[in-house]
């Protein structure tokens, strides 16, 4: 039977795993929800046991839908990329909930970073916000004695979801994070790509807490799972590794996906280019290859904000959506704000709004002026890059909330350019697949990479309605990011 490689994509709603054959097709598969908690406002949590076991579940299941005549390659993991763990070397049990990367509990500390906002992206290549990884970790060793104790004695362990998943699935043998989920913690230098003793030292972070920084493919080691002995070959970030199943390896390609948060990113090359407003991302790294890097712009709530409308019963499914936008544009306006702005303004104070309600306004109008919303800060995005120099071709489009065609639609109409949507509703696990790949079978790890065009989106709208929609757009931003102070 020909071999396959499995490929696990943990995220923030669920824990999958796949096993793909030599053509892509999907040999196994097994998926189980996540629960997310907000026992306070700012505050996001997962049961760090939860995303692990989901994970090994998923793992298990596939291995078990597998003959065990069948050839493993390999195994691949890509995670939600800014979400900490923090567990006991001993037992492996956690000492504290997993902070989401959407957790913003660390505001008020981080705070005084932002004022010399150009150091840390010189030395980082992100803007110092509260949901990247260092400031949730130094706020829980400041306040959970639990995690101070074990820092104390020695045995306090941390890192991202998928270093906690590895070290778990290796029995403590594999301890290892890659450049791109070692970035998000604000901890790595952007240029060595290593743990910096300067931003250590800010944080009041232990470096021996921390996992080794290894190539984003390669051997990192090996796991005992039903009766197999598995080489573990690639470890990324989930939206490094999307953009790596969608064909992203391309310079100048533009990859945007939508997901729980919404993510715009363009290949810029083997140089990090600071541009104002964006961050400068690393790709994927290969052993003995040079970086590349990419132009990123981050919404922070996309699927994140529909779920929110669903909780006021305004949404009841997603499959909803495009039902509910059809008809006359209202003039309702929303800024789905759920965790602060992204970029270009990383402004973690500002809050979600509605504007121009009236009597006649329906659950249709909010629910519309929230997807526009969500293209609104998408196409800020794609400004700065142009404006920065970035030619503005065809974007490649994915995740799940992408299957909203008037999400797409307007999308194309707002930035006046198409928007191709990609059938492949796998890219983070494929695009993780092929990498690990990449030094076993250089054709295999291509074919993964092909992700076929399922419809593309051109403008409808002309070039003077757009700007009319943008400038309308903007001076409603304007105006309630004024307002955030305030609150």
């Amino acid at each position: 039977m020909k071999p396959v490689i499995l490929a696990l994509d943990q995220g923030s709603s669920s824990s999958r795993a796949l096993a793909f054959d030599e053509s892509g097709r999907v040999a196994a598969r097994a998926q189980f929800p996540l629960k997310t908690a907000r026992p306070k406002p700012g505050w996001v949590e997962h049961e760090a046991l939860e995303l692990a076991r989901t994970q090994e579940r998923a793992l298990d299941k596939v291995l078990s839908l597998l003959p065990a005549s069948r050839e493993i390659a390999g195994l691949a993991l890509a995670c939600q990329r800014s979400t900490i763990v923090l567990w006991d070397s001993r037992t492996g049990e956690p000492a504290a909930p997993a902070l989401s990367w959407q957790d913003g509990r660390a505001a008020e500390d981080v705070s005084p970073l932002q004022k010399n906002a150009e150091f840390w992206r010189w030395k980082t290549g992100l803007y110092p916000t509260p949901y990247y990884s260092a400031p949730k970790l130094r706020w829980i060793l400041r306040r959970n004695s639990r995690v101070r104790a074990l820092a104390k004695s020695g045995y306090l362990l941390a890192g991202p979801v998928g270093s906690f998943i590895l070290w778990r699935l290796s029995r403590g043998a594999i301890f290892a994070a890659d450049p791109t989920l070692a970035q998000r913690t604000l901890l790595m230098n952007i240029s060595s790509l290593s743990w910096d003793a300067d931003l250590l030292d800010t944080f009041e972070i232990p470096r021996k807490i921390l996992p080794d920084i290894l190539p984003s493919a390669g051997l990192w080691g090996l796991i005992h799972r039903g009766g197999r002995e598995i080489p573990v070959l690639s470890c990324l970030g989930d939206q490094q590794a999307a953009v790596a199943g969608l064909g992203g390896a391309r310079p100048d390609s533009w990859i945007a996906n939508y997901g729980t948060g919404a993510f715009l990113l363009r290949n810029s090359g083997s140089k990090p280019r600071l541009i104002p407003g964006l961050l400068a991302s690393i790709g994927w790294t290969l052993a003995g290859r040079e970086a590349f890097y990419f132009e990123e712009g981050t919404v922070n709530a996309a699927g994140a904000a529909l779920d929110w409308m669903s909780n006021f019963g305004l949404l009841r499914n997603r499959a909803d959506i495009d039902g509910m936008c059809r008809g006359p544009r209202s003039s309702v306006l929303a800024l789905p704000a759920m965790g602060g702005l992204g970029a270009p303004r990383w402004d973690p104070r500002a809050k979600a709004a509605f504007i121009g309600l009236d009597a006649q306004t329906t659950p249709a109008d909010l629910v519309r002026a929230c997807v526009e919303g969500i293209a609104f800060l998408m196409s800020d995005i794609a400004e700065v890059m142009v404006k920065a120099g970035s030619r503005a071709p065809t974007i490649r489009a994915s995740g799940g909330v992408s299957r909203s065609n008037y999400l797409m639609q307007f999308q194309a109409d707002i930035l006046q350019t198409s928007v191709q949507r990609l059938s492949q509703p796998d890219a983070t696990a494929l695009g993780a697949a092929s990498l690990a790949l990449r030094r076993h079978d250089e054709r295999w790890s291509r074919r993964l990479q092909n992700a076929p065009v399922e419809k593309t989106f051109s403008p409808r709208l002309s070039a003077s309605k757009a700007r009319e929609l943008r400038a309308r757009w903007k001076s409603f931003l304007s105006h309630q990011t004024a307002l955030s102070r305030f609150f």
